[in-house]
């Protein structure tokens, strides 16, 4: 039924002369034309479209009405007057691909600024899932202690410094903040050794302190914390690495006025704001791990009687029984104490009426209470 009712309204449309179109404006984008061009004579019926457009049109102030005007008013054409032609169909068209071709140049400029950031994005994420996933962090972790000290030691003990003008103490507060650890006679460690060597000792020093660490420690805690504090000393360094390209990509624009490149200013200035990144996830990665502690939980009530003075946990004590103490649990080492009833707080009785805030004031000034004694 529905189909038959279909059908005779389709052979009425066709009777008719199909379906017309008539657009009002031309888009800056052909397709958006033929989108709506396409509503007509689909599937081999008849029908038609046709655009009326102004000269105050967008698309036609931005190409060349102003010269298109200026025709018109020299061959002396009245205000409103329809012109057809087919140099204006084409000259329409022109200024549509010139449109669409800006719009492309705009959007592969936006890409080729994003993939400065994708290039980056690739080597975060896949550096969080290789920690995820627990592979050979721990050689990630000895890789990075090995990067840090060599850069510490051209830093402090450069080979092409004189040895007397090596930093000695510099260098060993260095390792105290970094890996919690000072080296005796720093002096006397590094006589006889080049830089290879002296960063051969550290090495195994650090890693032996590393490990003695991890003795004392529950089984896996260790793995768990290197996990853990991995991933939150990346997650927090590349929030702020975004910050802070999006600020460069900001005002790179402004290069092009000191005639350089700002694409290629972008990129060699996120490259070097990424690898400082990156060094400082190196450095507060391997500052965390060699500075977190296992702390033993111990049972709130026992903390609770150990803060308090010794006259305080006798059992005959005065002050004991004005102080609310919960019930220990069994197992803890502690007595149940019975709980005194609380002291009763009378409650206060208002003597008068209440006065509300727009009331005139008691104190008799002739004021609204809430801009006298209410305030």
């Amino acid at each position: 039924e529905a189909r038959e009712k279909i059908k005779e309204e389709h052979e009425e449309v066709v009777a008719l002369g199909g379906l017309h179109i008539i657009g009002t404006e031309r888009h800056e984008s052909r397709r958006v034309d033929n989108q709506l061009r396409g509503r007509s004579g689909r599937q081999g019926d008849p029908g038609s479209s046709k655009f009326y457009i102004s000269l105050e049109d967008e698309l036609m102030r931005l190409f060349g009405s102003d010269r298109i005007s200026s025709i018109y008013d020299r061959l002396g054409i009245e205000e409103g007057q329809d012109i057809q032609h087919p140099l204006i169909s084409r000259a329409i068209e022109t200024a549509q691909k010139r449109v669409e071709q800006h719009n492309f140049d705009i959007r592969k400029h936006v890409l080729e600024y994003d993939n400065v950031m994708n290039k980056q994005r690739e080597v975060i994420y896949e550096e969080r899932k290789k920690i995820l996933i627990g592979e050979k962090v721990r050689e990630h972790i000895y890789e990075i202690i090995e990067e840090v000290l060599d850069e510490a030691i051209m830093l402090y003990m450069n080979p092409d410094v004189h040895r007397a003008d090596w930093k000695y103490a510099e260098f060993n507060e260095w390792l105290w903040a970094k890996f919690n650890i000072k080296i005796q006679n720093i002096e006397e460690m590094a006589e006889g050794k080049d830089a290879e060597g002296i960063l051969d000792y550290l090495i195994e020093t650090i890693k032996s302190a590393y490990l003695d660490k991890e003795k004392n420690m529950p089984q896996g805690l260790m793995a768990h914390l290197e996990k853990m504090i991995m991933l939150q000393v990346i997650d927090t360094k590349w929030k702020d690495h975004l910050y802070a390209m999006d600020n460069l990509r900001e005002g790179i624009g402004l290069r092009a006025y000191g005639q350089r490149d700002p694409l290629v200013e972008y990129q060699h200035e996120g490259y070097d704001m990424f690898m400082a990144m990156i060094d400082s996830v190196k450095d507060e990665t391997i500052e965390f791990l060699f500075k977190v502690q296992a702390v033993r939980e111990e049972s709130p009530m026992k903390g609770v009687f150990q803060s308090l003075p010794q006259e305080f946990v006798k059992s005959d004590a005065a002050p004991m029984s004005r102080i609310p103490v919960p019930q220990a649990r069994s197992g803890d080492g502690f007595q149940e104490e019975s709980s005194e009833e609380p002291p009763s707080v009378e409650q206060y009785k208002r003597s008068g009426p209440k006065v509300g805030r727009n009331d005139p004031c008691p104190c008799g000034s002739g004021k609204k209470y809430k801009k006298c004694c209410g305030k």
